[in-house]
């Protein structure tokens, strides 16, 4: 297996995805699309596309997005594994023709998102929902959101999760793409650095944090496995 990592500014990177894949001795390289190329794409089995605060639609002013999206395409052509979070998705959401527009307000911090049906009928999605300690199958828990903008479901895709703001907060397309709205990679030093200046209620989302970060990080975790394993 060899990974291929998408990023979008410096500050959002891979995060927990890097963890696990060093850990597990899985081969990744990062490319830093604003200043770099991806040389031969058909040397990687997996896709990974991380976060960013511009938006899918100004690819006039950030090319690379269009760039992306030809990977969505072309990698969820081949049937290979690709995954999307937050901008990434709306990359993934728009190369696969759908619209990715402003929602009626950002939404930042832990809050629940509700498992659908057909999540609940996905090995991975089921993986991502199991409480890490009880072993329940969970239908409603906290993720990490930082995204002010939201995307329609693709034609032939399958909604896997929503929220109370967010009626599509991921989707699979075919059996290996998967696209997460919310942060499944972020990290204790991602969200301090992220929020610091974005005027939120900082001390309430440093106390969830502290409360919620272990649990999430499991659950991230039992999903890298069966998705990259």
């Amino acid at each position: 297996m060899s990974v291929l990592i998408c990023k979008n500014i410096d500050s959002e990177g891979p995060g927990t995805i890097e963890d696990f894949l060093r850990a597990r001795n899985i081969a990744y390289s990062i490319v830093e699309m604003a200043t770099g190329d991806v040389a031969n794409p058909a040397d990687y089995d997996t896709l990974v596309m991380m976060g960013g605060p511009m938006s899918v639609n100004e690819s006039d002013i950030y090319a690379y997005i269009e760039k992306e999206e030809k990977l969505v395409r072309d990698f969820t052509a081949d049937g290979k594994r690709v995954i999307g979070v937050c901008l990434g998705a709306q990359i993934m959401a728009k190369a696969l023709g759908s619209t990715v527009y402003r929602g009626a307000q950002k939404e930042i911090g832990w809050y629940d998102i509700n498992i659908t049906e057909e999540g609940l009928a996905d090995e991975r999605i089921r993986r991502l929902a199991m409480h890490p300690h009880t072993g329940d199958i969970e239908r409603k828990f906290k993720v990490f959101h930082w995204h002010g903008e939201t995307f329609d479901i693709p034609d032939a895709a399958v909604r896997l999760a929503s929220s109370a703001l967010f009626p599509n907060q991921a989707f699979r397309y075919g059996k290996n793409a998967f696209a997460f709205q919310f942060h499944i990679e972020v990290q204790k030093n991602m969200v301090f650095e992220w929020l610091k200046n974005e005027g939120v209620n900082f001390e309430k989302i440093n106390t969830e944090t502290e409360a919620l970060y272990d649990v999430y990080t499991a659950r991230a975790h039992n999903f890298y496995e069966s998705f990259f394993e």
